[in-house]
């Protein structure tokens, strides 16, 4: 598993390096979604999340959800055209899930793209995802991510 700066990036994801969200395709055609450790760590301990419901369209660059920390309020970014196919109720329930196993059980949303495999091209593989975030991270001046206690 790649990590950058003690951030785990798991390299069976695939991410938008630019807006710190991770992606995993499903079998069924949906793909998974959630915050990057980078993402978290930016952001310190969730306090809430508010997702698009079920059902609704997103269009690319825009908010799939709203996230609030104790010292941020911002969206997270759909990389690609979807409609959102189902909701971590667990996770809006308890947002610090999202601190805790940001890569599994804090998944945000599952969706369903507009046109998959073009979309799928624009993101980075997990096997070359750690360049580009060293750079993100060298450009934004971050340090990294604490080592877990």
């Amino acid at each position: 598993m790649p990590v950058v700066r003690g951030c785990e990036l798991p390299e069976d994801l695939l991410y938008d390096v630019p807006n710190n969200i991770w992606y995993r395709p499903e079998a069924d055609g949906t793909v998974t979604l959630g915050m990057t450790a980078v993402a978290l760590a930016l952001a310190g301990q969730l306090v809430a999340i508010t997702p698009r419901k079920a059902g609704r369209d997103v269009q690319a660059g825009k908010s799939c959800a709203t996230i609030e920390s104790g010292k941020w309020v911002g969206p997270a970014k759909l990389a690609f055209d979807a409609t959102v196919a189902a909701v971590n109720d667990t996770l809006v329930a308890t947002p610090k899930l999202a601190n805790a196993d940001p890569y599994g059980a804090g998944w945000m949303l599952r969706v369903t793209p507009a046109a998959w495999d073009a979309a799928r091209v624009t993101l980075t593989p997990g096997d070359a995802v750690a360049v580009p975030y060293e750079a993100k991270m060298s450009a934004d001046s971050f340090a990294g991510c604490a080592p877990a206690a």
